[in-house]
Formats: structure tokens, C-alpha cells, sequence
């Protein structure tokens, strides 16, 4: 799990960008009409990949298909919230907490078990960062400041494989044979075929949707949200080929 996340930080925006520029610098001096085409293109990548309205297209092109309406997901039998990661060491809640993340991807699932009365599952280990399981504070989370019970907690997952192979193994004897995956918009194709491949037949709510486009000449300009847009996209698309998606 640590070597996926460290190999997907070197391939993803900015970094891989950020590389190719210093190895172009540094031969501008042995050879100097390569260096400087290797740093020029690097730099106008990072430029192009940075504009939200080319970050925006690209997630909206995976995001699509991952809304379904809150009324037909009545037919499900479990919601399964799947865990983004925590927040370590808060000075103001007192020690580690969901991230923002994960808190988006609660704040849904708790609308729809309002709506629906679905009991809930929450899936997500350590990881490779550490520290105690994501799915205990989401539980936590759920009942504690949403008023929504938590009926089943799968704490051994690192990666979003394990999530749906080890929430299978707990909602099949159950008899749930049909869930609601929430999670992230741009991370929900890759998180259905998954639950599907693991035996699941999946009612996709994804939240957080970023693949929105405003044309206007501030898409045009590098941002942070722009680079955040690209990468996003660019993690999925390493994430579905590494799962052989």
C-alpha cells in the first residue's frame, strides 16, 4: 500500500512535472537544445494541467454516471460509506478525526439514511499513514453528530480493493446483496466496478462533484484547484490501471 501511494505521488501533477523541468535544467549545459525543450514542455504541461477549465473537463469526464437520485436508491438494502482518510492530531477536537474527505462523504450518506432508513457500513483501516482504523471515527462521526446509526464497521481495509472485498465478506451472510456506495464523484467508477467485481450489485451516490466548467478567462490561468482537478483525475486513471480495470 506505502509503495502505490510514494509511486503515485512521483507519476501524478505536480511532481512528475516538477521532475522533468529539473532534469531539462540540469542538462541545459551538456546539452543544451534538449535541456531546454525538456524544461520548456514541462513547464507549459504544468501550466495547461494547472487551468481549471482543462482540471474541470478532465473529472468531468469520470464523474459522469455518478449520481442516482435519493428515491431510487430505496430498493438497496445497505449504504456503504466508503473512508477518505483522517485528520490527525486536531488541537481542537483533542486527537485524530475524519478528514474533510470523509466528513463530505458522511454528511451524504447521512442524508440518505434519513431519507431512505438504510442501515449503514463504514469501511476504512489505518492505511499507510497510520494511526487507528478511519472507520472507527466515521462511526463515531455518524452517531455522534449526524444521529445515524452505524450497524456494521470494517476496520482492516487499506485501499479501496480490501474496502470492497472485506465489506462483501461482512454484508453477504447478512444477505445485503444490493448497496449504496457513496464516496467522491471522480473516485466512484473505479470504487463500483470493484464492489461489483467482489460480488455487489451497486447504487452509485457520489458526492463532491469538481468537473463543472466556467468559461471565462480565469479558467485560463494555473490554480490550485486546477492542479487539484488534474491530479484527481490522473489518480483515478493510475488507480483503475494498477486494479487492471
Amino acid at each position: 500500500m506505502f509503495n502505490t501511494k510514494v509511486l503515485a505521488l512521483w507519476l501524478l501533477p505536480p511532481l512528475n512535472f516538477l521532475i522533468a523541468a529539473l532534469t531539462g535544467f540540469l542538462l541545459l549545459k551538456r546539452k543544451p537544445v534538449l535541456g531546454r525543450w525538456i524544461l520548456g514542455i514541462s513547464l507549459l504541461l504544468l501550466w495547461i494541467f494547472s487551468m481549471h477549465i482543462v482540471g474541470g473537463s478532465l473529472l468531468g469526464r469520470i464523474e459522469r454516471g455518478a449520481h442516482t437520485p435519493i428515491g431510487q436508491m430505496k430498493s438497496a438494502q445497505a449504504i456503504v460509506v466508503l473512508g477518505g482518510g483522517l485528520y490527525f492530531d486536531t488541537p481542537e477536537y483533542g486527537g485524530d478525526t475524519v478528514g474533510g474527505s470523509t466528513l463530505e462523504r458522511l454528511r451524504y450518506a447521512a442524508t440518505i439514511a434519513r431519507k431512505t432508513n438504510l442501515p449503514v457500513l463504514v469501511t476504512g483501516g489505518a492505511g499507510w499513514a497510520g494511526g487507528s482504523p478511519v472507520a472507527a471515527h466515521m462511526k463515531q462521526v455518524l452517531e455522534q453528530e449526524f444521529s445515524v446509526p452505524v450497524k456494521w464497521r470494517e476496520t482492516a481495509s487499506r485501499n479501496t480493493r480490501e474496502n470492497a472485498l472485506y465489506s462483501a465478506k461482512i454484508l453477504q451472510p447478512e444477505g445485503v446483496r444490493t448497496i449504496v456506495l457513496v464516496t467522491h464523484a471522480v473516485h466512484m467508477p473505479r470504487a463500483r466496478q470493484l464492489f461489483e467485481q467482489a460480488g455487489l450489485q451497486v447504487i452509485p451516490a457520489g458526492t463532491a462533484f469538481r468537473g463543472n466548467v466556467y468559461f471565462s478567462w480565469r479558467g485560463f490561468l494555473p490554480s490550485l484547484a486546477g492542479l487539484n482537478a488534474s491530479a484527481g483525475y490522473f489518480y483515478e486513471t493510475l488507480g483503475a490501471w494498477w486494479n487492471g480495470l
